[in-house]
């Protein structure tokens, strides 16, 4: 959004050109003085505010009270009968039509630059007259939903992820990927659905994005193969990408001013509740891997696969609601459907006064500013070049109409997410590298043992067995977790239904030895010499079905880092308007960037614990007014499209964090630390450069 000093400018440049104007004509224009507009003239059509009286001409025709037989007239409601005054303009704008086309860009622009400004007051003050209530309050919920889908999105895999490796035999560089296709989806859809939402809608892109997000994650519950879940989460991912930018500007634009960086900060909420709401769902269904059901030997329906069902209930809750829903009246008043606008205010004008028990209320606003259409060259794109050269002119327009501002929100944005998802993911990998490096204490060793004659059938775990000699042993039934044998000997041994987990044997020798349906397969025996031994009936598949404790420290971990998000929520909410986006920000940053240096002291599990709610709570405040202040720096035809291309930049941010991070892990925590502190650090004081928006009227 162009900042004040802009308007002015456009003001002073309006002096360029003076065209003569009558009497009438000038009587409808809109006076603009030290940033306030005067009283419209009697005989206008625009939307009258204040107390002032309508003269008799106006009031038979806007506002009239009756009915016949196939429609019911409202006081207040709008015609659709063309004013008095409208139509001599448009007899008078048709004999200069050609002359427009001759006259300076430069001047068509400015025009069209005041009259975008008169329509964003006048707005305005059609939200204050509609007010803030029960309209707002269900669509704020409706969106939640949205959101709520959205967080979450960017937990369903890492929860997943231990039981999908037992399902799908998922290697370490699968299971990464896995990690990272969620994010890599999001950008795209980000970039791709937040343009959309400006050529298409707001409520119609929101629900292709859910629609895409729903479907595709209910199939992936579904799906068996690596490859076809991976795909499937993708394009979840491309869906869900687009909720976040389509959502705060959609609910902006029903928004007040005064009530608009509040408003914007307790619909952030939803957020978290989506990761509390997955984390508690974690928790209370993956563990139970008896859950679903099995057709035959190749389809299996475990819990893992229920608990991705649960997780699309709140996208599918939000698609159902969204279809109740309104379009943003701001957005047809961009694209010129004026009358769908008008109805759309009235009825969130009626719904509110119904709810405040003032029903008798009338809705003033009879016409509303219609900016000076200019063929520029977007508009000339979108008839005659292809969608990929409509998407690239839009997003290149915008950066260049905008360039300093979305420089440092990208910049800022880029840091904020770099930093954020980083130790996201560093926090729980820290927490199981100390589980790992507490359970490796724990290991017993058993050197030159001698076991003949003895029949295994229970569990070994965490052992290691060095230079023992096993003759006429039996291993039947049972399993091996995380168990070495070092230098030992296997003759006339029979190992039947085993199943392990970690588990190698290194440098052994395996004589006259039978392997029956187990999953001992070749790459688990190193430098071991077979001599007449035989495999039989090999398992197939994954059969891991030991139960994790490591699982229920990650769900309890990511459930408190999203409940650590509360205070942060409430404290933004409470004081966005009060003192700023901007200091919001940078404060923010500020502070998650000291939090950093306290993690050089998290040397245990609980430690690290309560060092991740110490930085989630912190940073969440500048996540809430960049939000707000992405939306209101830019006008409603560019406002969807900037959000869309700064979020996806936030995701590829993501992306980097999760793999540079995640690389550190039980080598150093210098460097995350320092990464993270440092770039918090320079996005904070960077955002302080920024415009203050708390002020400004929605272009």
């Amino acid at each position: 959004m162009l900042g004040s000093c802009r308007m002015d400018e456009g003001y002073r440049n309006r002096n360029l050109y003076q065209r003569s104007r009558d009497s009438n004509q000038a009587s409808d224009d809109y006076r603009y003085q030290d940033g306030n507009y005067e009283g419209y003239a009697p005989d206008d059509g625009y939307y009258r505010g204040g107390d002032e009286p309508a003269h008799e001409e106006d009031a038979q025709s806007d506002v009239t009270e009756g009915h016949d037989e196939d429609d019911e007239v409202y006081e207040g409601e709008y015609q659709g009968i063309p004013h008095p005054d409208d139509i001599k303009e448009k007899q008078k704008k048709r004999a200069p039509a050609m002359a427009d086309e001759y006259r300076d860009r430069a001047d068509l622009m400015a025009e069209r630059m005041e009259d975008e400004e008169q329509l964003a007051h006048q707005y305005e003050n059609i939200i204050e007259e509609c007010g803030h209530g029960r309209f707002q309050w269900t669509l704020f919920f409706v969106l939640g939903l949205a959101l709520m889908a959205d967080g979450v999105e960017v937990f369903v895999v890492g929860f997943v992820l231990p039981s999908a490796e037992k399902d799908m035999c998922l290697t370490s560089s699968n299971k990464g990927m896995l990690g990272l296709i969620v994010y890599l989806g999001m950008m795209v859809g980000a970039v791709m659905l937040g343009g959309l939402a400006d050529k298409l809608g707001r409520k119609k892109c929101l629900i292709i994005s859910l629609a895409i997000n729903a479907a595709f994650a209910f199939l992936s519950s579904f799906v068996q193969g690596y490859g076809f879940f991976l795909f499937c989460r993708l394009i979840s991912g491309l869906g869900i990408g687009g909720t976040l930018p389509i959502v705060f500007a959609y609910f902006s634009e029903f928004l007040s001013r005064e009530k608009r960086g509040e408003h914007l900060s307790w619909l952030c909420m939803f957020w978290m509740i989506g990761g509390i709401f997955a984390s508690a769902m974690a928790w209370s269904i993956i563990p139970h891997y008896g859950w679903g059901f099995s057709m035959g030997t190749k389809y299996h329906f475990h819990s893992w696969r229920v608990f991705v069902l649960v997780c699309a209930l709140p996208c599918i809750a939000s698609l159902v609601a969204l279809k109740f829903m309104p379009e943003s009246p701001r957005f047809l008043l961009e694209i010129g459907k004026h009358d769908e606008a008008w109805m759309i205010l009235k009825q969130v004008h009626d719904t509110n006064m119904r709810a405040k028990g003032e029903p008798e209320r009338v809705f003033t606003v009879s016409y509303i500013k219609t900016p000076k259409q200019v063929d520029e060259f977007i508009e000339i794109q979108s008839s005659t070049g292809t969608w990929y050269q409509r998407w690239m002119v839009r997003i290149s327009t915008t950066f260049k109409q905008y360039r300093m501002n979305t420089l440092m929100l990208a910049v800022v944005w880029f840091t904020m997410a770099l930093s954020y998802y980083g130790l996201i993911v560093w926090f729980p990998d820290m927490i199981r590298y100390f589980q790992e490096e507490a359970y490796e204490s724990r290991v017993k060793v058993f050197d030159e043992e001698e076991v003949s004659h003895f029949t295994f059938n229970f569990t070994l775990e965490n052992q290691i067995h060095r230079n023992g000699e096993y003759r006429n042993d039996k291993f039947i039934g049972m399993k091996f977790k995380e168990v070495r044998f070092e230098h030992s000997l296997f003759e006339d041994c029979y190992f039947e239904d085993v199943t392990s987990s970690e588990t190698f044997f290194e440098n052994c020798t395996i004589i006259s030895t039978v392997f029956y349906n187990t999953d001992l397969y070749e790459h688990k025996f190193i430098n071991c010499r077979l001599i007449n031994s035989t495999f039989m009936k090999e398992k197939e598949g994954c059969h891991l079905d030991f139960e994790e404790d490591n699982d229920f420290l990650i769900y309890l971990v990511s459930f408190l880092g999203s409940l650590s998000v509360l205070p942060g929520n409430i404290i933004s909410a409470l004081l966005m308007d009060k003192i700023g986006r901007i200091k919001m920000i940078g404060g923010s940053m500020l502070i998650s960037a000291v939090c950093c240096f306290f993690l050089f002291f998290g040397n245990s599990e609980s430690a690290m614990i309560g060092w991740q709610c110490l930085f989630c709570g912190a940073s969440i405040a500048a996540w809430n007014a960049l939000d707000v202040i992405t939306v209101e720096l830019y006008p409603t035809d560019k406002r969807a499209t900037a959000f869309g291309i700064l979020n996806g930049l936030c995701k590829f941010g993501a992306i980097l964090g999760n793999s540079i991070f995640a690389s550190f892990v039980g080598i150093t925590k210098v460097v995350p630390i320092l990464l993270a502190s440092s770039a918090l650090v320079g996005g904070g004081l960077l955002a302080l450069r920024l415009p203050e928006t708390r002020e400004q009227v929605l272009m």
